[in-house]
């Protein structure tokens, strides 16, 4: 089936065999391999993209279910000319990362729960976060992070 999407504001048509999920779509059509796959069952969320906007699991959605629309993955987050996204910088400059495999899905998630809860909590970033497994921290640096990036921190 032919799948006509717009990936990071750029598009894309490709064939592919209905049964392709979202992950792989990106991944192995698109060649943008920041979405990680990590553990094929939807529970740790390193291949969350923004899908129109809202954060999703691209391993929990068919390529074929996203014709026609918009996708956002890690790479696209970055200004053109390479500048991080705040979010990105805030992972930076607080630690928020350790061996990196999460790290994508992690920003993903992050910025879409802050359009959501502009001035968010802590606890409100723990929640918001936890479809999102980091197996090497504590995720405490990954909450201070986001919590950098809330509306109404100290910057």
């Amino acid at each position: 089936m032919q799948v006509d999407v717009k990936v990071n504001g750029a598009p894309e048509s490709h064939d592919v065999e209905p049964r392709t999920l979202l992950v792989h779509y990106l991944r192995d059509h698109c060649g943008l391999t920041g979405t990680n796959v990590g553990c094929d069952s939807s529970s740790c969320g390193a291949c969350t993209v923004h899908l129109d906007g809202e954060a999703v699991k691209s391993c929990t959605i068919f390529a074929v279910q996203v014709d026609g629309r918009s996708v956002t993955t890690i790479e696209g987050m970055a200004a053109a000319d390479g500048t991080m996204h705040p979010m990105q910088e805030a992972f930076h400059t607080n630690h928020g990362l350790q061996c990196g495999y999460c790290t994508p899905g992690m920003v993903m998630a992050a910025t879409s729960l802050l359009e959501e809860i502009p001035d968010a909590t802590e606890a409100q970033v723990r929640e918001g976060l936890e479809g999102n497994l980091c197996r090497c921290t504590g995720y405490h640096n990954i909450v201070k992070s986001v919590l950098a990036c809330a509306k109404g921190s100290e910057k």
